[in-house]
């Protein structure tokens, strides 16, 4: 009897998941390694952060995609070492071996070495920060209600650090509700103190996009009441003021940084294999120097004619790069492999209501037309049809109420000194 090749997957996030996808029920045993029990639908990070969905909505049980099938495991562990020498993987339960080993670790939140930001500012890259947010934002105004004082100026301003497509919806998702949805909630409060400050190293926001777009952009988040503050970089934040390299400070103690993403590498491969915190990979997505271990997604830089300082950390080129390489794998020989290259579908982001811009490769178009379309394409790429319809739900009932019932606090609670 043939012995199935043994593919290890480190990774369930856009490009670790199209790639189990990919190779499943295949003649292949495939094991993938994730610490959470569940694929996150990045893109909505945001409208779980602003109550607008709950995060059920956009989790996915990795043994519930998998229920199926006849050769992918799921294991739920934290990942510590890679022994590349000996093909073992080192968890924190246990050593797993491979003939084949791929890295989809995706990206994390760049505090740029900056401890005290780290610690103080809200990421949000996973669902965890996400609910956090949304917490820590909601119980600001708790508090608010009950002090009906406005002696702490920093409870009065939420600034969002980053003007890519992450710090523009939430930064519009954050104005709507300060103008539809605080003032019913909270009728005994002026919310005319409060305010979405966007702040920018650039001098437009969606710096990556078209001129147009950045232009429509700007004038939505003004048009929704948003300060945003260009060609400013922080340089510090201690949780109570946000100081800028200007030397302007806000006060603050609902900060959300959104400002760039690293790497998440995984320990035992020398520092000679990494370029800006990404494995250096060829046009297979192996890492060069060995002949079974692969990076794709995010952590993976690869130089092409096209992209030759690396392709974008963005989802399309993550399951993209695990399509081919899941194709690649199920070839009968090496020599059947294709390299890949990145074809740029266009990019998008929305900006509230009726409010988004898009860039595609034959057309760009801002306005309420890109709004739907937005809304189309992120609800077409939501995995399961019960999610599809709860968030379409949700989306439906927002539009026309201008409200929705998903601002629940909830805290972990502790139990001998730690959260449960």
């Amino acid at each position: 009897m043939e012995t199935r090749e043994k593919i290890i997957i480190i990774g369930g996030g856009f490009a670790g998941l199209q790639l189990a996808k990919t190779l499943n029920n295949k003649n292949k045993k495939v094991i993938v390694l994730d610490k959470m029990n569940h694929h996150m639908f990045q893109p909505l990070f945001y409208q779980v952060a602003s109550g607008r969905i709950e995060p059920s909505n956009i989790s996915f049980p990795f043994r519930k995609i998998f229920q199926q099938s006849r050769n992918t495991q799921f294991r739920m562990t934290e990942v510590r070492e890679i022994d590349p020498a000996n093909n073992k993987v080192i968890t924190d339960e246990a050593e797993f071996t491979y003939d084949k080993l791929i890295i989809a670790t995706g990206c994390k939140t760049n505090f740029f070495g900056n401890k005290e930001l780290e610690g103080k500012a809200f990421g949000m890259k996973n669902t965890q920060e996400a609910i956090s947010i949304r917490n820590h934002v909601l119980t600001t105004f708790e508090k608010l209600i009950i002090e009906k004082s406005r002696s702490d100026d920093g409870n009065w301003n939420i600034v969002i650090v980053g003007s890519g497509p992450t710090g523009v919806e939430l930064a519009g998702a954050f104005a709507e509700m300060k103008k539809d949805i605080l003032p019913r909630d909270y009728p005994y409060m002026n919310f005319d103190h409060l305010k979405i400050i966007l702040v920018s190293s650039t001098e437009k926001p969606l710096a990556v996009m078209s001129s147009e777009a950045q232009e429509k952009s700007e004038k939505y988040l003004k048009d929704l009441g948003v300060t945003f503050m260009s060609g400013e970089v922080v340089t510090e934040y201690d949780g109570d003021k946000v100081h800028l390299k200007s030397g302007k400070e806000i006060p603050s103690n609902n900060v959300i940084w959104a400002a760039g993403v690293t790497g998440n590498v995984v320990g035992g491969f020398p520092e000679e294999k990494l370029v800006k915190n990404r494995y250096i990979v060829d046009r297979y997505n192996k890492i060069k120097g060995y002949d079974n271990v692969y990076a794709i997604g995010d952590i993976a830089y690869m130089e092409t004619p096209k992209y030759p300082h690396g392709h974008p950390q963005v989802a399309n080129v993550a399951i993209n790069q695990a399509k081919n390489l899941g194709k690649n794998l199920l070839k009968k020989t090496r020599q059947e492999w294709k390299e890949y290259e990145y074809d740029d579908k266009g990019s998008l982001a929305t900006i509230g209501k009726h409010r988004a811009v898009v860039d595609l490769p034959f057309i760009k178009f801002q306005g309420f037309l890109a709004w739907y379309f937005w809304m189309f394409l992120h609800l077409m790429l939501i995995l399961s049809v019960r999610n599809k319809l709860a968030i379409f739900f949700n989306w439906m009932w927002s539009y026309i109420n201008k409200d929705s019932s998903l601002r629940l606090i909830i805290i972990p609670t502790k139990k001998n000194g730690t959260l449960q």
